[in-house]
């Protein structure tokens, strides 16, 4: 049973319905799609991440990267082998794929390359200035001063 209710966090959170629907995505996701193709998800620093997935086999023109609404797909769509061939063992996956990766606010993608059967992925989280904490100067007060010859008459 991987069932999680969300219904307190709906009570007392506005915005947070996204977060909640990942979890409950990840949860109930096939474990057969996740596992290919193989890939990493490293912290390269504190706003720089890197996706490297193993794409051995695959070209460059049969790779396809898009984002969309937050999320980052990679998809994979081997051309037919026209050859017949005869194997005494298959063991290097040759099937088209797609990979979903759900991205934070503010995740960019900014590069991606191709390199001994690596595909790399660079993300950076790129926080717009009127998000960042800025610093409040505090300034001397001055004393106002009250005109005693205003009264009201």
């Amino acid at each position: 049973m991987k069932t999680i209710d969300f219904s307190p966090l709906y009570r007392s959170s506005i915005g947070f319905d996204r977060v909640a629907s990942l979890l409950d995505a990840s949860l109930n996701s096939d474990p057969n799609t996740v596992a290919y193709p193989p890939y990493n998800i490293e912290v390269l620093d504190e706003n720089r991440y890197e996706i490297a997935l193993a794409v051995a086999g695959f070209d460059r023109s049969e790779l396809d990267i898009q984002i969309e609404k937050g999320v980052l797909t990679v998809a994979g769509k081997k051309a037919d082998d026209k050859k017949d061939r005869q194997y005494l063992y298959r063991g290097i996956a040759n099937r088209s794929f797609e990979r979903r990766f759900n991205l934070a606010d503010h995740i960019e993608v900014v590069d991606a390359k191709i390199s001994h059967g690596l595909l790399t992925i660079d993300l950076v989280k790129e926080i717009p200035e009127a998000m960042k904490p800025k610093s409040i100067t505090i300034n001397e007060s001055t004393a106002i001063e009250h005109n005693e010859g205003s009264e009201a008459a």
